[in-house]
Protein backbone atom coordinates (compact mmCIF):
# COMPACT_ATOMS: atom_id res chain seq x y z
CA UNK A 1 0.00 0.00 0.00
CA UNK A 2 1.32 3.41 -0.99
CA UNK A 3 1.86 6.23 1.48
CA UNK A 4 -1.00 8.19 -0.10
CA UNK A 5 -3.41 5.27 0.30
CA UNK A 6 -2.35 4.84 3.90
CA UNK A 7 -2.98 8.51 4.58
CA UNK A 8 -6.41 8.34 2.93
CA UNK A 9 -7.34 5.25 4.91
CA UNK A 10 -6.16 6.87 8.12
CA UNK A 11 -8.20 9.99 7.24
CA UNK A 12 -11.40 7.99 6.68
CA UNK A 13 -10.83 5.99 9.85
CA UNK A 14 -10.39 9.19 11.84
CA UNK A 15 -13.46 10.69 10.14
CA UNK A 16 -15.52 7.60 10.93
CA UNK A 17 -14.37 7.58 14.51
CA UNK A 18 -15.17 11.30 14.84
CA UNK A 19 -18.62 10.78 13.29
CA UNK A 20 -19.34 7.87 15.60
CA UNK A 21 -18.20 9.89 18.60
CA UNK A 22 -20.35 12.84 17.50
CA UNK A 23 -23.40 10.62 16.97
CA UNK A 24 -22.98 8.96 20.33
CA UNK A 25 -22.55 12.35 21.99
CA UNK A 26 -25.68 13.78 20.33
CA UNK A 27 -27.69 10.65 21.09
CA UNK A 28 -26.53 10.57 24.68
CA UNK A 29 -27.19 14.28 25.23
CA UNK A 30 -30.58 14.12 23.45
CA UNK A 31 -31.62 10.99 25.29
CA UNK A 32 -30.64 12.45 28.64
CA UNK A 33 -32.54 15.66 27.86
CA UNK A 34 -35.67 13.90 26.62
CA UNK A 35 -35.68 11.36 29.46
CA UNK A 36 -35.36 14.18 31.98
CA UNK A 37 -38.10 16.13 30.23
CA UNK A 38 -40.37 13.05 30.17
CA UNK A 39 -39.65 12.53 33.85
CA UNK A 40 -40.50 16.17 34.59
CA UNK A 41 -43.70 15.96 32.54
CA UNK A 42 -44.69 12.75 34.34
CA UNK A 43 -43.96 14.45 37.64
CA UNK A 44 -46.31 17.31 36.73
CA UNK A 45 -49.00 14.82 35.73
CA UNK A 46 -48.66 13.13 39.10
CA UNK A 47 -48.62 16.58 40.71
CA UNK A 48 -51.94 17.40 39.04
CA UNK A 49 -53.49 14.10 40.11
CA UNK A 50 -52.30 14.66 43.66
CA UNK A 51 -53.75 18.21 43.73
CA UNK A 52 -57.11 16.94 42.46
CA UNK A 53 -57.07 14.16 45.06
CA UNK A 54 -56.41 16.73 47.79
CA UNK A 55 -59.39 18.82 46.65
CA UNK A 56 -61.67 15.79 46.71
CA UNK A 57 -60.28 14.74 50.10
CA UNK A 58 -60.94 18.24 51.45
CA UNK A 59 -64.55 18.15 50.25
CA UNK A 60 -64.97 14.68 51.74
CA UNK A 61 -63.69 15.81 55.15
CA UNK A 62 -66.02 18.86 55.12
CA UNK A 63 -69.03 16.67 54.31
CA UNK A 64 -67.92 14.21 56.96
CA UNK A 65 -67.71 16.99 59.54
CA UNK A 66 -71.21 18.22 58.59
CA UNK A 67 -72.73 14.74 58.81
CA UNK A 68 -71.10 14.01 62.15
CA UNK A 69 -72.25 17.38 63.54
CA UNK A 70 -75.85 16.76 62.53
CA UNK A 71 -75.74 13.23 63.90
CA UNK A 72 -74.37 14.55 67.18
CA UNK A 73 -77.08 17.22 67.23
CA UNK A 74 -79.80 14.62 66.80
CA UNK A 75 -78.48 11.79 68.97
CA UNK A 76 -75.94 13.39 71.30
CA UNK A 77 -73.83 10.30 70.57
CA UNK A 78 -70.14 10.38 71.51
CA UNK A 79 -69.15 8.54 68.30
CA UNK A 80 -70.58 11.34 66.17
CA UNK A 81 -68.72 13.90 68.24
CA UNK A 82 -65.42 12.08 67.89
CA UNK A 83 -65.93 11.61 64.16
CA UNK A 84 -66.71 15.33 63.79
CA UNK A 85 -63.63 16.42 65.70
CA UNK A 86 -61.45 14.06 63.67
CA UNK A 87 -62.81 15.43 60.40
CA UNK A 88 -62.33 19.06 61.52
CA UNK A 89 -58.77 18.33 62.62
CA UNK A 90 -57.93 16.90 59.15
CA UNK A 91 -59.33 19.87 57.19
CA UNK A 92 -56.57 22.44 57.91
CA UNK A 93 -53.56 20.12 57.09
CA UNK A 94 -55.26 19.10 53.84
CA UNK A 95 -55.90 22.74 52.99
CA UNK A 96 -52.23 23.63 53.71
CA UNK A 97 -50.97 20.82 51.47
CA UNK A 98 -53.38 21.86 48.72
CA UNK A 99 -52.10 25.43 49.00
CA UNK A 100 -48.53 24.21 48.45
CA UNK A 101 -49.52 21.99 45.52
CA UNK A 102 -51.35 24.77 43.67
CA UNK A 103 -48.88 27.53 44.45
CA UNK A 104 -47.40 27.37 40.90
CA UNK A 105 -50.70 28.31 39.25
CA UNK A 106 -51.96 31.95 39.66
CA UNK A 107 -55.59 30.96 38.93
CA UNK A 108 -55.46 28.24 41.55
CA UNK A 109 -53.87 30.60 44.08
CA UNK A 110 -56.84 32.95 43.68
CA UNK A 111 -59.24 30.06 44.11
CA UNK A 112 -57.42 28.75 47.16
CA UNK A 113 -57.83 32.14 48.83
CA UNK A 114 -61.59 32.00 48.31
CA UNK A 115 -61.69 28.40 49.47
CA UNK A 116 -59.65 29.16 52.59
CA UNK A 117 -62.01 32.02 53.52
CA UNK A 118 -65.10 29.85 53.04
CA UNK A 119 -63.62 26.94 54.98
CA UNK A 120 -62.60 29.28 57.80
CA UNK A 121 -66.22 30.54 57.99
CA UNK A 122 -67.56 26.99 57.96
CA UNK A 123 -65.19 25.85 60.68
CA UNK A 124 -66.36 28.77 62.81
CA UNK A 125 -69.94 27.67 62.29
CA UNK A 126 -69.02 24.12 63.27
CA UNK A 127 -67.49 25.44 66.47
CA UNK A 128 -70.66 27.44 67.34
CA UNK A 129 -72.87 24.43 66.70
CA UNK A 130 -70.77 22.24 68.96
CA UNK A 131 -70.70 24.91 71.68
CA UNK A 132 -74.51 25.19 71.69
CA UNK A 133 -74.84 21.42 71.93
CA UNK A 134 -72.29 21.22 74.78
CA UNK A 135 -74.19 24.01 76.60
CA UNK A 136 -77.41 21.99 76.33
CA UNK A 137 -79.05 24.40 73.85
CA UNK A 138 -79.96 22.14 70.91
CA UNK A 139 -82.60 24.58 69.75
CA UNK A 140 -80.05 27.29 69.14
CA UNK A 141 -77.79 24.75 67.42
CA UNK A 142 -80.70 23.71 65.13
CA UNK A 143 -81.48 27.35 64.40
CA UNK A 144 -77.84 27.90 63.51
CA UNK A 145 -77.93 24.91 61.16
CA UNK A 146 -80.98 26.35 59.42
CA UNK A 147 -79.27 29.74 59.18
CA UNK A 148 -76.13 28.12 57.69
CA UNK A 149 -78.28 26.27 55.20
CA UNK A 150 -79.79 29.57 54.11
CA UNK A 151 -76.37 31.19 53.60
CA UNK A 152 -75.22 28.06 51.69
CA UNK A 153 -71.55 28.25 52.83
CA UNK A 154 -71.05 24.61 51.98
CA UNK A 155 -72.32 25.19 48.47
CA UNK A 156 -69.82 28.02 48.06
CA UNK A 157 -67.03 25.71 49.15
CA UNK A 158 -68.21 23.07 46.68
CA UNK A 159 -68.37 25.60 43.84
CA UNK A 160 -64.80 26.83 44.39
CA UNK A 161 -63.58 23.25 44.77
CA UNK A 162 -65.31 22.27 41.51
CA UNK A 163 -63.64 25.16 39.68
CA UNK A 164 -60.27 24.06 41.05
CA UNK A 165 -60.92 20.45 39.99
CA UNK A 166 -61.81 21.62 36.47
CA UNK A 167 -58.55 23.61 36.30
CA UNK A 168 -56.57 20.61 37.47
CA UNK A 169 -58.31 18.41 34.87
CA UNK A 170 -57.36 20.92 32.17
CA UNK A 171 -53.75 20.84 33.42
CA UNK A 172 -53.90 17.06 33.56
CA UNK A 173 -54.90 16.83 29.88
CA UNK A 174 -52.19 19.32 28.87
CA UNK A 175 -49.47 17.74 30.95
CA UNK A 176 -50.44 14.23 29.87
CA UNK A 177 -50.09 15.29 26.25
CA UNK A 178 -46.67 16.81 26.98
CA UNK A 179 -45.53 13.68 28.79
CA UNK A 180 -46.69 11.44 25.93
CA UNK A 181 -44.90 13.63 23.41
CA UNK A 182 -41.65 13.61 25.46
CA UNK A 183 -41.73 9.85 25.81
CA UNK A 184 -42.40 9.46 22.08
CA UNK A 185 -39.46 11.74 21.24
CA UNK A 186 -37.19 9.88 23.67
CA UNK A 187 -38.15 6.55 22.14
CA UNK A 188 -37.64 7.94 18.63
CA UNK A 189 -34.26 9.36 19.57
CA UNK A 190 -33.20 6.06 21.09
CA UNK A 191 -34.38 4.13 18.01
CA UNK A 192 -32.65 6.49 15.55
CA UNK A 193 -29.50 6.51 17.66
CA UNK A 194 -29.47 2.74 17.88
CA UNK A 195 -29.86 2.49 14.11
CA UNK A 196 -26.97 4.92 13.55
CA UNK A 197 -24.80 3.05 16.04
CA UNK A 198 -25.55 -0.24 14.28
CA UNK A 199 -24.74 1.37 10.91
CA UNK A 200 -21.47 2.77 12.21
CA UNK A 201 -20.67 -0.61 13.78
CA UNK A 202 -21.21 -2.33 10.43
CA UNK A 203 -19.02 0.23 8.65
CA UNK A 204 -16.37 -0.18 11.37
CA UNK A 205 -16.46 -3.98 11.00
CA UNK A 206 -16.04 -3.59 7.24
CA UNK A 207 -13.10 -1.22 7.68
CA UNK A 208 -11.52 -3.45 10.33
CA UNK A 209 -11.78 -6.50 8.09
CA UNK A 210 -10.35 -4.49 5.23
CA UNK A 211 -7.52 -3.22 7.43
CA UNK A 212 -6.91 -6.73 8.76
CA UNK A 213 -6.61 -8.03 5.20
CA UNK A 214 -4.19 -5.24 4.30
CA UNK A 215 -2.24 -5.88 7.50
CA UNK A 216 -2.01 -9.61 6.81
CA UNK A 217 -0.77 -8.87 3.32
CA UNK A 218 1.79 -6.41 4.69
CA UNK A 219 2.87 -8.92 7.35
CA UNK A 220 3.37 -11.57 4.67
CA UNK A 221 5.54 -9.16 2.69
CA UNK A 222 7.35 -8.20 5.89
CA UNK A 223 8.04 -11.85 6.72
CA UNK A 224 9.50 -12.36 3.28
CA UNK A 225 11.59 -9.25 3.73
CA UNK A 226 12.68 -10.33 7.21
CA UNK A 227 13.89 -13.66 5.90
CA UNK A 228 16.21 -11.82 3.53
CA UNK A 229 17.01 -9.20 6.15
CA UNK A 230 18.00 -11.79 8.75
CA UNK A 231 20.33 -13.37 6.23
CA UNK A 232 21.83 -9.96 5.43
CA UNK A 233 22.12 -9.10 9.14
CA UNK A 234 23.78 -12.43 9.89
CA UNK A 235 26.18 -11.86 7.03
CA UNK A 236 26.99 -8.33 8.16
CA UNK A 237 27.31 -9.48 11.78
CA UNK A 238 29.75 -12.17 10.75
CA UNK A 239 31.72 -9.60 8.74
CA UNK A 240 31.78 -7.20 11.68
CA UNK A 241 32.81 -9.96 14.08
CA UNK A 242 35.57 -11.01 11.71
CA UNK A 243 36.68 -7.40 11.28
CA UNK A 244 36.65 -6.87 15.04
CA UNK A 245 38.70 -10.00 15.60
CA UNK A 246 41.07 -8.89 12.86
CA UNK A 247 41.48 -5.47 14.49
CA UNK A 248 42.18 -7.09 17.84
CA UNK A 249 44.71 -9.44 16.27
CA UNK A 250 46.28 -6.54 14.41
CA UNK A 251 46.52 -4.47 17.58
CA UNK A 252 48.00 -7.41 19.45
CA UNK A 253 50.53 -8.16 16.69
CA UNK A 254 51.50 -4.51 16.29
CA UNK A 255 51.86 -4.01 20.03
CA UNK A 256 53.78 -7.24 20.39
CA UNK A 257 56.07 -6.46 17.44
CA UNK A 258 56.69 -2.93 18.71
CA UNK A 259 58.22 -4.40 21.82
CA UNK A 260 61.16 -5.87 19.87
CA UNK A 261 62.54 -2.55 18.52
CA UNK A 262 61.63 -0.92 21.82
CA UNK A 263 63.73 -3.46 23.72
CA UNK A 264 66.57 -2.84 21.27
CA UNK A 265 66.27 0.90 21.78
CA UNK A 266 66.28 0.41 25.54
CA UNK A 267 69.40 -1.79 25.27
CA UNK A 268 71.24 0.60 22.95
CA UNK A 269 70.27 3.52 25.20
CA UNK A 270 71.88 1.77 28.15
CA UNK A 271 75.00 1.04 26.07
CA UNK A 272 75.03 4.65 24.86
CA UNK A 273 74.81 5.80 28.46
CA UNK A 274 77.80 3.64 29.42
CA UNK A 275 79.68 4.71 26.27
CA UNK A 276 78.98 8.37 27.08
CA UNK A 277 80.35 7.83 30.57
CA UNK A 278 83.49 6.27 29.17
CA UNK A 279 83.94 9.08 26.63
CA UNK A 280 83.53 11.84 29.19
CA UNK A 281 85.83 10.07 31.66
CA UNK A 282 88.40 9.80 28.85
CA UNK A 283 88.03 13.49 28.08
CA UNK A 284 88.40 14.29 31.77
CA UNK A 285 91.53 12.17 32.00
CA UNK A 286 93.11 13.87 29.01
CA UNK A 287 92.24 17.27 30.43
CA UNK A 288 93.83 16.39 33.79
CA UNK A 289 96.96 15.01 32.09
CA UNK A 290 97.39 18.17 30.04
CA UNK A 291 97.09 20.35 33.14
CA UNK A 292 99.29 18.08 35.36
CA UNK A 293 96.42 17.95 37.88
CA UNK A 294 96.06 14.94 40.20
CA UNK A 295 93.93 12.15 38.70
CA UNK A 296 90.28 12.02 39.85
CA UNK A 297 89.01 9.37 42.20
CA UNK A 298 87.72 6.14 40.72
CA UNK A 299 84.32 6.51 39.11
CA UNK A 300 84.42 10.29 39.02
CA UNK A 301 84.56 12.44 35.90
CA UNK A 302 86.57 15.61 36.23
CA UNK A 303 85.28 18.00 33.60
CA UNK A 304 85.47 21.70 33.35
CA UNK A 305 83.86 24.45 31.29
CA UNK A 306 82.31 23.38 27.99
CA UNK A 307 83.07 19.71 28.60
CA UNK A 308 81.07 19.72 31.81
CA UNK A 309 78.08 21.43 30.09
CA UNK A 310 78.31 18.93 27.21
CA UNK A 311 78.18 16.06 29.72
CA UNK A 312 75.13 17.56 31.41
CA UNK A 313 73.36 18.04 28.05
CA UNK A 314 74.18 14.48 27.08
CA UNK A 315 72.77 13.14 30.37
CA UNK A 316 69.66 15.24 30.00
CA UNK A 317 69.08 13.97 26.45
CA UNK A 318 69.48 10.39 27.60
CA UNK A 319 67.01 11.06 30.40
CA UNK A 320 64.40 12.29 27.90
CA UNK A 321 65.00 9.26 25.73
CA UNK A 322 64.64 6.84 28.64
CA UNK A 323 61.49 8.64 29.89
CA UNK A 324 59.91 8.43 26.42
CA UNK A 325 60.88 4.77 26.13
CA UNK A 326 59.30 4.04 29.50
CA UNK A 327 56.10 5.85 28.50
CA UNK A 328 55.95 4.00 25.19
CA UNK A 329 56.48 0.74 27.04
CA UNK A 330 53.55 1.50 29.33
CA UNK A 331 51.32 2.38 26.36
CA UNK A 332 52.22 -0.80 24.53
CA UNK A 333 51.55 -2.81 27.69
CA UNK A 334 48.19 -1.11 28.05
CA UNK A 335 47.25 -1.89 24.44
CA UNK A 336 48.24 -5.52 24.93
CA UNK A 337 46.11 -5.71 28.07
CA UNK A 338 43.16 -4.18 26.22
CA UNK A 339 43.42 -6.65 23.35
CA UNK A 340 43.69 -9.56 25.76
CA UNK A 341 40.70 -8.26 27.72
CA UNK A 342 38.71 -7.78 24.51
CA UNK A 343 39.16 -11.43 23.62
CA UNK A 344 38.13 -12.68 27.04
CA UNK A 345 34.65 -14.17 27.24
CA UNK A 346 32.60 -12.90 30.17
CA UNK A 347 31.19 -15.48 32.56
CA UNK A 348 28.01 -14.42 34.40
CA UNK A 349 27.67 -15.39 38.05
CA UNK A 350 25.70 -14.20 41.04
CA UNK A 351 27.69 -11.47 42.78
CA UNK A 352 27.30 -9.85 46.17
CA UNK A 353 28.14 -6.36 44.96
CA UNK A 354 28.68 -4.84 48.39
CA UNK A 355 31.10 -7.62 49.34
CA UNK A 356 32.98 -7.20 46.04
CA UNK A 357 33.36 -3.42 46.46
CA UNK A 358 34.35 -3.71 50.12
CA UNK A 359 37.13 -6.10 49.04
CA UNK A 360 38.29 -3.48 46.50
CA UNK A 361 38.18 -0.78 49.17
CA UNK A 362 40.32 -2.90 51.51
CA UNK A 363 43.04 -3.23 48.82
CA UNK A 364 43.02 0.56 48.38
CA UNK A 365 42.93 1.32 52.10
CA UNK A 366 46.63 2.35 52.23
CA UNK A 367 46.22 4.79 49.33
CA UNK A 368 43.05 6.20 50.91
CA UNK A 369 44.81 6.66 54.24
CA UNK A 370 47.71 8.52 52.63
CA UNK A 371 45.24 10.77 50.77
CA UNK A 372 43.23 11.32 54.00
CA UNK A 373 40.14 9.98 52.24
CA UNK A 374 37.18 8.14 53.70
CA UNK A 375 35.36 5.61 51.52
CA UNK A 376 31.73 4.84 52.36
CA UNK A 377 29.90 1.88 50.85
CA UNK A 378 26.12 2.09 51.12
CA UNK A 379 23.68 -0.83 50.53
CA UNK A 380 24.01 -2.03 46.94
CA UNK A 381 21.87 -4.31 44.73
CA UNK A 382 23.27 -7.72 43.82
CA UNK A 383 23.91 -8.68 40.20
CA UNK A 384 24.34 -11.59 37.86
CA UNK A 385 27.36 -10.42 35.83
CA UNK A 386 31.07 -10.95 35.16
CA UNK A 387 33.05 -10.63 38.40
CA UNK A 388 36.41 -9.65 36.89
CA UNK A 389 34.82 -6.94 34.74
CA UNK A 390 33.03 -5.47 37.77
CA UNK A 391 36.26 -5.52 39.78
CA UNK A 392 38.07 -3.62 37.02
CA UNK A 393 35.21 -1.10 36.68
CA UNK A 394 34.90 -0.19 40.34
CA UNK A 395 38.65 -0.48 41.10
CA UNK A 396 39.38 2.09 38.41
CA UNK A 397 36.64 4.50 39.53
CA UNK A 398 37.53 4.31 43.23
CA UNK A 399 41.26 4.62 42.45
CA UNK A 400 40.57 7.72 40.35
CA UNK A 401 38.45 9.14 43.16
CA UNK A 402 41.39 8.78 45.57
CA UNK A 403 43.94 10.01 43.04
CA UNK A 404 42.16 13.23 42.07
CA UNK A 405 41.09 14.61 45.45
CA UNK A 406 41.70 18.26 46.30
CA UNK A 407 44.87 18.99 48.24
CA UNK A 408 44.32 19.94 51.86
CA UNK A 409 40.68 18.85 51.87
CA UNK A 410 39.65 15.59 53.60
CA UNK A 411 38.41 13.30 50.87
CA UNK A 412 35.06 11.57 50.88
CA UNK A 413 34.16 8.88 48.35
CA UNK A 414 30.71 7.32 48.44
CA UNK A 415 29.44 4.30 46.52
CA UNK A 416 25.65 3.87 46.45
CA UNK A 417 23.14 1.98 44.33
CA UNK A 418 19.48 1.38 43.57
CA UNK A 419 17.34 -0.61 41.13
CA UNK A 420 14.90 0.53 38.47
CA UNK A 421 13.02 -1.46 35.81
CA UNK A 422 15.35 -4.46 35.84
CA UNK A 423 18.56 -2.40 36.01
CA UNK A 424 20.96 -1.62 38.82
CA UNK A 425 22.16 1.99 38.99
CA UNK A 426 25.49 2.60 40.78
CA UNK A 427 26.93 6.01 41.65
CA UNK A 428 30.57 6.63 42.63
CA UNK A 429 30.71 10.12 44.10
CA UNK A 430 33.69 12.11 45.39
CA UNK A 431 34.40 15.65 46.60
CA UNK A 432 37.58 15.99 44.56
CA UNK A 433 38.85 18.53 42.07
CA UNK A 434 36.08 17.81 39.55
CA UNK A 435 36.07 17.83 35.76
CA UNK A 436 35.36 20.73 33.43
CA UNK A 437 32.01 20.08 31.62
CA UNK A 438 33.73 20.53 28.25
CA UNK A 439 35.95 17.53 29.06
CA UNK A 440 33.13 15.15 30.07
CA UNK A 441 33.38 13.23 26.78
CA UNK A 442 37.13 13.66 26.38
CA UNK A 443 37.92 11.63 29.50
CA UNK A 444 36.34 8.53 27.91
CA UNK A 445 38.52 8.71 24.80
CA UNK A 446 41.53 6.41 24.55
CA UNK A 447 44.86 8.06 25.56
CA UNK A 448 43.05 11.35 26.33
CA UNK A 449 43.22 13.03 29.72
CA UNK A 450 41.69 16.20 31.14
CA UNK A 451 42.76 18.77 33.71
CA UNK A 452 46.15 19.19 35.33
CA UNK A 453 48.48 16.31 34.39
CA UNK A 454 50.11 15.89 37.82
CA UNK A 455 49.25 12.20 38.28
CA UNK A 456 50.62 9.15 36.53
CA UNK A 457 48.41 7.57 33.89
CA UNK A 458 48.10 6.80 30.21
CA UNK A 459 44.50 7.92 29.62
CA UNK A 460 43.24 4.35 29.22
CA UNK A 461 41.36 3.64 32.46
CA UNK A 462 38.02 5.34 31.83
CA UNK A 463 37.95 4.30 28.18
CA UNK A 464 38.47 0.70 29.29
CA UNK A 465 35.81 1.05 31.99
CA UNK A 466 33.22 2.36 29.53
CA UNK A 467 34.05 -0.46 27.08
CA UNK A 468 33.51 -3.03 29.87
CA UNK A 469 30.22 -1.40 30.89
CA UNK A 470 28.98 -1.54 27.30
CA UNK A 471 29.97 -5.18 26.96
CA UNK A 472 27.93 -5.87 30.09
CA UNK A 473 24.89 -4.27 28.42
CA UNK A 474 24.99 -1.05 30.43
CA UNK A 475 25.68 2.66 30.14
CA UNK A 476 28.04 5.08 31.86
CA UNK A 477 27.93 8.84 32.37
CA UNK A 478 29.59 11.54 34.47
CA UNK A 479 28.24 14.61 36.24
CA UNK A 480 30.89 17.05 37.47
CA UNK A 481 31.99 20.66 37.83
CA UNK A 482 35.44 22.05 38.52
CA UNK A 483 36.23 22.07 42.28
CA UNK A 484 32.83 20.52 43.01
CA UNK A 485 33.55 16.79 42.89
CA UNK A 486 32.41 14.16 40.40
CA UNK A 487 29.70 11.52 40.19
CA UNK A 488 30.12 8.57 37.83
CA UNK A 489 26.83 6.78 37.15
CA UNK A 490 26.82 3.20 35.86
CA UNK A 491 23.65 1.40 34.80
CA UNK A 492 23.88 -2.40 34.46
CA UNK A 493 21.26 -5.11 33.92
CA UNK A 494 20.49 -7.00 37.12
CA UNK A 495 20.42 -10.34 35.30
CA UNK A 496 22.94 -10.19 32.47
CA UNK A 497 22.92 -12.83 29.73
CA UNK A 498 26.37 -13.40 28.33
CA UNK A 499 25.37 -15.26 25.16
CA UNK A 500 24.31 -12.29 23.06
CA UNK A 501 27.09 -9.98 24.16
CA UNK A 502 29.82 -12.53 23.65
CA UNK A 503 28.44 -13.30 20.21
CA UNK A 504 28.82 -9.64 19.27
CA UNK A 505 32.50 -9.42 20.07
Amino acid sequence: MTAGAQRRRAFWQILLFSAGLLVLTVISAGSVYLVNKARDDSKWVIHTIEAENQINTLLLEIRRAESAARGYLLTQGADFKADHEKAVAAIIPILDKLTRLTGDNPAQRESIEKLSAAIETRLGQFAQEMDFIRQGQPDKAAALVREIASTDTTAAIGKVATEMIQEEERLFRLRTANSDRSQTLAASMTGIGSGLVVLLALISIWLVRRSAGARNEAEARLRDTNVNLEAVVDERTADLREANDEIQRFAYIVSHDLRSPLVNIMGFTSELEELGGDIFRRIGSLTQAASDAPPPAAGEIALEGPDQQLSADFSEALGFIKSSIAKMDRLISAILNLTREGRREFQPEKIDTRELIEAIVSTLAHQASEAQAEIRVEPLPNLVSDRLALEQIFSNLIDNGIKYLKNGVPGEIRIRGRTKLGYAIFEVNDNGRGIDPKDHQRIFDLFRRAGTQDKQGQGIGLAHVRALVRRLGGTMSVSSELNAGSTFTITLPINWNASNRNADK
